[in-house]
């Protein structure tokens, strides 16, 4: 049966609420989740939360209802509160009716097979997590195998990464590690590098891409390093018809990544 939580004082809100800071996150290993669509859709691809705070206004909705059962199956802690303690936790005024912690996880670069998906994503030093939220739902949106994120990339365990990513945390998975690790790794199989660049006259649509074909992603501000540009396979660019030079990252991203998918679908 949960247990009820209604003070501020206890020490598991303290503690749970110092996870939205990036140091408590790699101290303990877990990371929040908010909303009980994000929940539902973690739930589904199999994962619960350690603990799993909800609000007594939603506790007899079936969703909610499914999450506490599932979550004591597994040997979580469900616990009833109300909406002033879940916007502490969640940092927003106008809370969703769940909130969830849970442990970090993702595979490391070794274990991903190349071989399940024809799409992945690459994206190097992206700070935004907005954008990586949004890259995530577009991997899951056309079938990548998963975003490899290069050196100094955005924690896609933040808060508001997870929060755009509207449950993609959950179905795609994430890769941190560097390009000395990446660039081997890449050449030891089958693999098409495609970056997207401003310093190159080839329209995006023009080659036909090979499977796997990997999409680098660059810089919000900087754009992807000489050294990394030069180790791509190809550099294609999306054409700009007005003043802007460029696309947000995360569009640009997913305007390649359906580009490759209608590729693919057309033969």
């Amino acid at each position: 049966m949960p247990r009820e939580i209604t003070a501020f004082s206890n020490p598991l809100i303290k503690r749970v609420r110092q996870l939205r800071e990036k140091r408590h996150r790699k101290e303990e290993g877990l990371f929040l989740a908010e909303g009980l669509r994000i929940l539902t859709e973690a739930r589904e691809a199999g994962r619960l939360p350690e603990f799993l705070f909800f609000a007594r206004d939603n506790a007899h909705h079936p969703l909610v209802r499914a999450l506490v059962a599932d979550t004591e199956a597994a040997g979580g802690d469900a616990i009833e509160t109300n909406a002033d303690i879940l916007s502490k936790l969640s940092g927003k005024d106008n809370p969703g009716a769940v909130v969830g912690v849970y442990p970090e996880f993702g595979p490391a670069l070794d274990d991903l097979d190349r071989s399940t998906a024809p799409i992945w994503l690459v994206a190097e030093r992206l700070r935004d997590p907005g954008n990586l939220g949004t890259i995530l739902r577009t991997g899951d949106a056309t079938g990548a195998g998963g975003l490899i994120l290069i050196d100094d990339c955005v924690d896609p365990f933040s808060v508001e990464a997870v929060r755009a990513s509207m449950g993609a945390l959950f179905t795609v998975p994430v890769v941190r590690t560097s390009w000395d690790a990446f660039q081997p790794w890449l050449r030891s199989g089958p693999g098409q590098l495609v970056g997207l660049s401003l310093d190159t006259d080839h329209d995006y649509q023009v080659p036909r891409y090979d499977a796997p074909t990997f999409l680098l992603t660059g810089n919000e501000a900087q754009g992807m390093p000489d050294f990394m540009a030069a180790e791509c396979d190809l550099l294609v660019k999306i054409p700009m018809l007005g003043k802007a030079d460029s696309l947000n990252a995360a569009v640009a991203t997913a305007v390649m990544a359906y580009e490759v998918l209608n590729q693919q679908r057309c033969g």
